[in-house]
């Protein structure tokens, strides 16, 4: 998969995981916790998805490497060739 491949990855788990949020304005370098109303249950809900749907483990020293939206692509783009 390529970056923008990745990048709808996530925003199709996120739009599941929280469906009332609005996902056109989202920057790619600002916190999703921050624009996005997410807590940490709906933080392990996309992970678990990651798993479910694609196969990609995320080990928990890795969570914060999913903070943003491009930081997300960046470390997940490798994982999903």
């Amino acid at each position: 998969m390529n970056q923008e491949q990745v990048r709808q990855v996530v925003l199709n788990i996120i739009s599941d995981i929280a469906p009332d949020e609005d996902m056109t304005a989202l920057k790619d370098e600002v916190s999703l916790r921050e624009q996005l109303d997410l807590d940490s249950m709906d933080f392990l809900d996309i992970v678990m998805e990651l798993r479910k749907r694609h196969k990609v483990e995320v080990p928990a020293e890795d969570y914060p490497k999913l903070a943003t939206m491009a930081s997300c692509v960046s470390y997940l783009t490798p994982k999903m060739q």
